[in-house]
């Protein structure tokens, strides 16, 4: 069993100013009794479980009392939204000639596409709607198999009220050359956003995918994004996944996802996060068989007054698994950042190398980062080493570059590039690596203007 940490649930029902105004009749029903059994019971348990506060320990350095609870509706199924274009560099091809498949969601809009010959190889690549419609015993098999009701308020209220989605399959020994692209765009204010994401890769399959949540930025108001991410590896499978946040600044997102890898499955898990007003993100890595490989690499960069919580967990269920952690954060203005890592080495679990690594670095004095590793090791005859560290710019840094011609702000701008080079270093695509560079860059740009 994984020792989690502690959420607090409580059966009690809330008064409706402290909770959302979603009602029951919200919830999807798609005559998949599975998929339907599953949605009721995430109903049941998201109106059974408080408003998450300051005093439950997974929230305890980030408040979110400034969130209009009962400001927020869904879109109706024939109501238009009014997201504004989406940017053209976001629909850009990822890696040379084009993607393997791609599928843009803007509210109840959708447009989807995947090679033929994937298809024919038995390979689902589609919106959520449609996966329920075409392919409801695959959706079956994996939907809230990986991210529970139970593992907070906003797992429930995605499992029962997810609007869309992206579901992905890769059969048996199938292997994808091309990278697969996804992009949920936009953020309209006092609407929900509510999305399940689902990748089920069997015994042998191999894919690469990008998943991208983005919009404009609302002067005034709030938008709710919500999503679940369920991902299962398979035996002997490999799986690179690519996740970009560059959402508005008028966003409070709230993330569960969690990737399972099997006996001898190999998963990269990449992060960039660079946008929204809050996020909350629990990030964990189930390695549930031996020989199962997890690699996490992220970064983020926040200005203004953005606060950003990641929480992981590199959970070793099984012996002779490996993760390895690796997560930098940039910060400026009066933003903060929070993550707090734990690997936890499940009894029997010998054989484990597990590390992690958090480095910040401040480039604002009000600027604020909290870096909280942690180990749980219940196996013997293990490596496990963690490590986190928080600073600004070094001032010889500085001096060194400035006395072979270069100005200060190109320095600092070089230190900051090197800093983050670890992280883009682990980037399989250039077409990826660039959308990263671009959003580092920007955000430079911002805080040289500031100074």
């Amino acid at each position: 069993m994984v020792i989690k940490k502690p959420i607090v649930i409580s059966t009690k029902r809330k008064s409706e100013s402290s909770d959302f105004e979603f009602s029951k009749d919200q919830v999807r029903m798609t005559g998949n009794n599975e998929i339907d059994s599953f949605r009721a019971h995430a109903w049941k348990v998201y109106q059974d479980t408080s408003i998450p506060t300051t005093r439950d320990e997974p929230w305890r350095r980030t408040d979110i009392r400034g969130l209009k609870l009962n400001s927020f509706q869904l879109l109706k199924e024939n109501q238009k939204s009014s997201f504004s274009d989406i940017p053209k560099n976001l629909l850009e091809p990822i890696a040379d000639g084009d993607h393997g498949g791609q599928i843009i969601l803007y509210g109840h809009e959708y447009s989807q596409r995947l090679d033929e010959e994937l298809s024919k190889k038995g390979v689902v690549f589609c919106d959520l709607l449609t996966a329920e419609k075409q392919h409801p015993e695959l959706l079956a098999k994996a939907i809230g198999k990986i991210v529970k009701p139970e593992e907070g308020k906003f797992s429930a209220l995605t499992g029962a009220l997810a609007q869309n989605g992206v579901f992905l399959y890769v059969p048996r020994n199938v292997i994808i050359d091309t990278p697969l692209h996804s992009l949920i765009w936009g953020a309209e204010l006092d609407f929900a956003q509510i999305s399940h994401i689902v990748a089920y890769l069997e015994q042998g399959a191999s894919a690469t995918y990008v998943l991208e949540f983005a919009s404009q930025t609302e002067s005034k108001g709030q938008s709710l994004i919500t999503n679940n991410i369920e991902i299962y590896v398979g035996p002997e499978a490999n799986f690179r996944f690519v996740e970009l946040q560059s959402l508005g600044k008028h966003v409070w997102n709230f993330t569960h996802e969690r990737v399972q890898v099997d006996r001898n499955g190999m998963l990269d898990w990449i992060f960039g996060a660079i946008g929204g007003h809050l996020t909350k993100n629990f990030a964990e890595l189930d390695l549930i068989s031996k020989g199962a490989v997890g690699k996490m690499s992220g970064f983020y960069f926040t200005d203004d007054n953005q606060h950003l919580d990641y929480d992981s967990q590199q959970n070793h269920l099984a012996a002779n698994t490996t993760s390895d952690l690796l997560f930098k954060g940039a910060l400026v203005d009066e933003s903060r950042s929070v993550w707090q890592g734990m690997i936890y080495v499940a009894p029997g679990a010998d054989k484990t190398d597990g590390y992690q690594a958090n480095r910040n670095l401040l480039l604002g004095k009000q600027a604020r980062a909290d870096s909280i590793p942690g180990l749980e090791i219940l196996a013997n005859d293990v490596r496990c080493t963690h490590g986190a560290t928080v600073g600004k710019i070094d001032a010889e840094q500085i001096f060194y570059l400035m006395a072979r011609g270069i100005d200060r702000q190109d320095a600092e701008k070089l230190i900051v590039e090197g800093f983050f080079d670890p992280i883009m270093q682990r980037i399989p695509f250039e077409g990826v690596k660039h959308r990263f560079q671009k959003a580092i860059a920007d955000k430079m740009g911002s805080f040289i203007v500031s100074q």
